[in-house]
């Protein structure tokens, strides 16, 4: 009797192995095609970032906040300021009294450019004399060289006869010579050093990345391991349960932030210009709140892939929405406004007031209040979510 060689086997073998490989893949993609939520999830985000890369952000300046400090108060100032408005680029111009006050609102971010006009302007225009100055916040570089731009493209074609206001400036940043010299000068970074701009905000998008990723799959994690029974039978409110949760990862987030912040300065020069107190001060209801949205979305999953999915889909729109990346001023009406729902919106308002301009505590007092105001909202969000007790 002929004994059959093992060799033959292996076809059988590999049939098996194939056919144990199409079943679960089978098994995984209904559960995939049953899950609604995860693939919403997944088609919303590259949707969401076509239209922000697509429609709401440009490098091109638009809505920019500016002030005049009009010292001539003549018929040739006015048609000036009538001049840079008309571009299309700016906002109406905010009116100061005195260049204190304009250099406290660049300092506290409110205006982009402070364009200041002498008293014997109108005389100096006639005799081809004529000199401006203009202010810029230099702590957005790519921003204020552009604004320069334009702005030195008005003063170069202004002529002392009236003409009809020039339609929008091409985009090409040419800075002739013409009736009025400007003189510009870069505040809180006279270099326009890219670094600067990055390196301010670089704390906070770090410390969204991990708060988001520590706690998003805090909850979720324990309802699949079949421990969520378990805490909600414990004798806690859920705000102490969340609190809870809560507290370890603060110290941790300080650590990062202090590493991001000393790496900053060791390595490239980049030292926070303000008070280190309230650096210190301002980071600790950032991370609350980052730390807290992390916890709510562990309360909106039903299972741990949905909760990274979310966690991406949130963190992405929070760096480019929150002007870390791109400054916020420039961004149009409706997205800027709901990028004032992310944390990392007020902490990178008031990281680059601490870093870049010298800011202490009176300057960033309100983004302050605004992150307290999130993290209490976001809170009323998670007790509403979270059962209080089984049955």
């Amino acid at each position: 009797m002929t004994r059959i060689e093992p060799r033959s086997r292996k076809p059988d073998r590999r049939r098996h192995f194939w056919s144990n490989v199409a079943a679960v893949a089978y098994k995984e993609a209904s559960v995939i095609r049953h899950d609604r939520a995860l693939i919403a999830t997944v088609f919303a985000q590259p949707l969401m970032m076509l239209v922000l890369f697509g429609w709401a952000l440009s490098n091109k300046p638009a809505n920019v906040p500016w002030a005049v400090l009009d010292q001539s108060h003549s018929a040739l100032s006015r048609r000036l300021v009538q001049d840079v408005w008309s571009t299309g680029y700016f906002l109406p111009p905010r009116a100061v009294q005195s260049y204190d006050t304009g250099r406290t609102m660049l300092k506290r971010g409110k205006v982009v450019a402070l364009l200041v006009i002498p008293q014997d302007f109108r005389r100096r225009v006639e005799r081809g004399q004529a000199e401006v100055q203009l202010l810029l916040d230099g702590s957005d570089p790519l921003s204020a060289a552009r604004v320069g731009g334009y702005i030195g493209q008005v003063a170069a074609a202004f002529k002392v006869t009236p003409e009809p206001p020039p339609a929008r400036l091409p985009d090409e940043l040419v800075r002739a010579l013409g009736p009025i010299d400007l003189r510009q000068r870069f505040w809180f970074n006279a270099t326009l050093d890219d670094h600067e701009f990055f390196l301010a905000a670089l704390a906070g998008m770090l410390l969204t990345n991990l708060c988001l990723s520590a706690t998003s799959l805090g909850l979720v994690g324990e309802r699949e391991s079949g421990t969520y029974e378990q805490m909600l039978a414990q004798p806690t409110t859920p705000l102490e349960i969340v609190l809870g949760k809560l507290v370890p990862y603060v110290g941790l987030c300080y650590a990062v932030m202090l590493f991001a912040t000393l790496s900053a300065g060791i390595f490239f020069g980049v030292w926070p210009q303000g008070s280190w107190s309230t650096l210190l001060l301002v980071t600790l209801p950032f991370v609350l709140a980052s730390l807290a949205i992390g916890v709510l979305v562990s309360t909106l999953a039903r299972t741990s892939a949905q909760a990274v999915f979310i966690t991406v889909f949130f963190i992405l729109p929070s760096f480019v929405l929150s002007g870390s990346m791109y400054p916020y001023q420039l961004m149009p009406h409706g997205v800027r406004e709901i990028g004032d729902l992310f944390p990392l919106r007020w902490y990178q308002i008031a990281l680059r007031r601490i870093v870049e301009r010298g800011a202490g505590l009176p300057e960033v007092i309100g983004p302050i209040l605004a992150l307290l105001l999130l993290f209490a909202a976001i809170l009323t969000a998670i007790r509403a979510r979270v059962k209080p007790r089984l049955g």
